[in-house]
């Protein structure tokens, strides 16, 4: 499957090996939505691991502006769940997103080039807690930090929410999580 082809099957670009690395110039990994367009949406353009800090090059596109020519708080959080999100991936592990606290320092100006940086602070079982910061360039201030953890998951993961998500169609009070496999328990 290449980007921009249609399936059937919602989720049969997960565990795809050419969805692991894009074809996007900048090497960027890209989710569900972004496979489509070929590009990143929120703005990430490259991204590389450097010994062992995840290193990526970035901007805050006008579309995501929340002020005059700053970020939408939103942008910022998603920025950085991003980075944060793409350490796992960049060593052949995925996982998803258990917690993320954001740390606004100053406002992020839209269409300026930006700076990121994650690194793992620990792993602890299938608990992956991971730091990042948010730097605008060239004199590299910080704009935002962050920290959280993401659980590692297989690609059947997907799978089971799908099936989990039709339950819940079904009219089922139900509340129990996704097969039984909650991100934190």
């Amino acid at each position: 499957m290449t980007p921009g082809d249609v399936s059937p099957d919602p989720l049969a670009w997960i565990g795809s090996d050419s969805v692991t690395r894009s074809a996007t110039e900048g090497e960027v990994t890209l989710c569900g939505a972004c496979w489509e367009s070929k590009q990143c949406r929120l703005g990430v353009r490259r991204e590389w691991l450097d010994g062992e800090v995840s290193v990526f090059e970035l901007s805050c596109p006008r579309d995501q502006e929340g002020g005059p020519n700053v970020a939408h708080g939103g942008w910022t959080a998603a920025a950085m769940d991003e980075m944060l999100g793409h350490v796992p991936l960049m060593h052949e592990q995925m996982s998803v997103t258990a917690t993320l606290t954001v740390n606004f320092r100053k406002p992020v100006p839209v269409e300026r080039p930006l700076a990121g940086r994650a690194w793992i602070d620990k792993i602890e079982g299938s608990r992956w807690f991971i730091s990042g910061e948010l730097l605008l360039l060239p004199g590299r201030s910080g704009l935002a930090t962050a920290t959280g953890i993401w659980v590692a998951r297989d690609y059947s993961h997907f799978a089971r929410h799908a099936e989990w998500l039709a339950e819940q169609d079904s009219g089922s009070l139900d509340r129990q999580t996704p097969s039984g496999d909650p991100a934190i328990e």
